[in-house]
């Protein structure tokens, strides 16, 4: 038979069932007096001066100005009559409000106008090994005025007092921040719990605990000074350069990075982890265009949270003052080709943009001029001239041809014609002189086109 567990396992035991729950506080309203009256922001609230009017009196309300006991008790007066209506009270309506009959007090009452705090959903960060712990929550709408934020911290599976930290709020960010207190040498993988409660006069609301340690918390702040700078004769490529945050020491604990571009034409970031320097070159940048560079930190070793991206830094690659392009105006932009490719870059004319128009987004029409090269033109203009050249010489061949023809065919026209006799001996004609070269080795029937009499021969 089994024994019974000794006292001492019992003890344990419901030790342990307990220790969850050793963190948490009570979380309630805060005490209200008896004659405290509890309105909400907007709404109506009646204020009673008797259970039963007062018959033959004329009751009058006063309300208890801002700073009243400091400036000897000044009042300012409200309407008259038993029951006073207050509708949509706003926070400013809280006070002391009192009815008279003539100058005897009957009754004074608090009016309290506060709306229920919302429920904390804490989130705990650290912004580096000897930082503390800040732990915060967002807020939908700015708290009452007597809101009190609380928050403690203890080990887990300890018999230990929790440590309390106030709360502070911080109206432009709309959130609640609490700061605790990390102890020098304590183990970063312990486990530690978490627990918030919010409340005011009209209730409270605490929030569920967390489990947190030290190390999973991590969370650095942003880079700082990035720079994106052009390389000389590399159009293609960008030089980012950043520096540690200035609440991160670098001689003890080290960060990696992250780094994400884009060209400003396109939304979609490239991104490239595991950097360990602080330090990169982008080898993929397009020619000409201004790019988007932001930088982000994590622990070394993969610790915690990525930081929050950093300041945006902008950057255009190195152009060649030589381009043509370049020449025609300070900027350019690449248009995506059929096969996903990106073309030539087009001068600025092409854009046909106005300096002056400051909508952002008016549509100008484009001018349709393009850009020969010289050395297309030169071949043109060469080739144009060698077909006139060609030309004029073949009409000339056949001209005179056409001409001997004429003189041969014609008929004297009289028999007192004196016929020419030439005084030295008569040359051979031209239609005997050859017009091609001996046969060679070349095939027969090939044409010497520099054979200039072909295209000055009678025949």
């Amino acid at each position: 038979m089994a024994r019974p567990p000794g006292p001492l396992l019992a003890l344990l035991l419901l030790l342990l069932l307990l220790l969850p729950a050793a963190a948490r506080r009570p979380c309630g309203p805060a005490g209200l007096s008896q004659d405290t009256v509890l309105g909400r922001p907007g709404a109506n609230v009646t204020l009673t001066c008797r259970d039963e009017e007062p018959a033959n009196v004329t009751v009058s309300w006063q309300v208890e100005e801002r700073g009243a006991a400091v400036a000897g008790g000044r009042s300012r007066r409200l309407a008259e009559g038993n029951a006073l209506l207050l509708r949509q009270l706003r926070y400013e309506d809280s006070g002391r409000y009192s009815c008279y009959v003539g100058s005897r007090p009957l009754r004074s009452l608090r009016l309290l106008v506060e709306e229920p705090p919302e429920t904390p959903r804490v989130s705990c960060y650290r912004r580096s090994h000897d930082k503390d712990v800040l732990c915060e929550w967002p807020l939908r709408a700015k708290p009452s005025p007597g809101t009190r934020a609380m928050l403690w911290v203890k080990r887990r599976f300890a018999a230990e007092n929790a440590t309390e930290q106030r709360c502070r709020y911080f109206s432009k960010a709309r959130k609640f921040v609490c700061r605790v207190k990390v102890p020098p040498g304590v183990d970063d993988t312990k486990p530690l719990v978490v627990s918030t409660c919010v409340n005011n006069g009209a209730g409270g609301s605490a929030g569920e605990d967390r489990i947190i340690t030290l190390s999973s918390v991590l969370k650095p702040d942003p880079p700082l000074n990035v720079t994106v700078e052009a390389l000389e004769k590399a159009p293609q490529r960008l030089r980012v350069n950043w520096s540690y945050p200035s609440s991160w020491d670098p001689r003890f604990y080290w960060l990696r990075f992250q780094v994400r571009y884009r060209p400003e034409p396109t939304q979609a970031f490239t991104e490239v982890d595991q950097v360990t320097t602080t330090w990169l070159d982008i080898r993929d940048a397009w020619r000409g265009t201004r790019h988007v560079v932001q930088v982000r930190a994590q622990e070394e070793f993969g610790h915690g949270a990525w930081s929050e991206w950093s300041r945006e830094a902008v950057g255009t690659p190195w152009t060649d003052p030589r381009d043509l392009t370049s020449e025609m105006g300070p900027f350019s932009s690449q248009f995506p080709m059929e096969d996903g490719t990106y073309g030539v870059t087009l001068p600025p004319e092409l854009f046909g943009e106005d300096a002056d128009d400051d909508a952002g987004g008016a549509i100008v029409e484009a001018s349709a001029r393009s850009v020969a090269s010289p050395y297309a033109a030169l071949v043109a203009g060469g080739s144009l001239l060698l077909g006139i050249a060609l030309f004029v010489a073949i009409v000339v061949r056949y001209r005179r041809t056409w001409r001997t023809g004429g003189q041969r065919g014609a008929k004297p026209e009289g028999e007192g014609q004196h016929v020419l006799v030439p005084l030295g001996p008569p040359s051979p004609p031209l239609s005997e002189t050859p017009l091609l070269s001996p046969p060679g080795p070349s095939a027969p029937g090939a044409l010497h086109v520099t054979n200039l009499d072909y295209f000055f021969s009678g025949q």
